[in-house]
């Protein structure tokens, strides 16, 4: 009976602070750190395919920095090491390479394009992230906990009212 208490507190907690940190990355606020997570394997080894990344905007990056940018117009954000900066129209540009790639990006951002700088990585955890996202990974992941911790709790009503009934 404990240890189904602990695993519920565990599997509680897990939640709570998987949805604390989705709903925290995602507020409308300047200067806000972001969970981004990883698809792609053009960090490793630093960064691995679906890890979850910390980052935060700061004022000035310098090389060697490891960034997350969107360049205009499309969809996707890039994580990549800044290998240069330039000065374009007096504009800085950055001049950005995957630690496994073998060339230089085609085109670096702009540094009105960077979301932020990675302040650090967690290995992994991104997979779980976007099972989560799907259906059936919400299902599993919150909707059976919810409902075991629900469950319990309607027990333990269900006891106190047969102890109060007899007394």
């Amino acid at each position: 009976m404990k240890i189904s208490k602990l695993i519920n507190y565990i599997l509680g907690g897990l939640i709570a602070l998987i949805a604390i940190l989705l709903i925290f990355s995602f507020l409308p606020i300047k200067g806000n750190t972001k969970l981004m997570i990883v698809q792609s394997g053009s960090m490793e080894p630093t960064i691995k395919t679906g890890s979850v990344l910390i980052v935060k905007p700061v004022s000035d990056y310098v090389v060697g920095d490891i960034i997350t940018f969107q360049k205009k117009g499309e969809r996707v954000s890039t994580t990549h090491r800044i290998a240069g900066i330039k000065e374009e129209n007096g504009n800085i540009l950055y001049e950005t390479k995957g630690d496994a790639n073998g060339g230089f990006d085609r085109e670096g951002p702009f540094k009105s394009e960077v979301i932020g700088k990675v302040l650090f990585s967690v290995p992994y955890i991104g997979y779980v992230m976007n099972f989560i996202e799907q259906p059936l990974g919400f299902i599993l992941i919150v909707g059976i906990p919810s409902l075991l911790i629900i469950i319990g709790e309607i027990k333990k009503i269900y006891v106190e009212t047969k102890k109060n009934k007899k007394s």
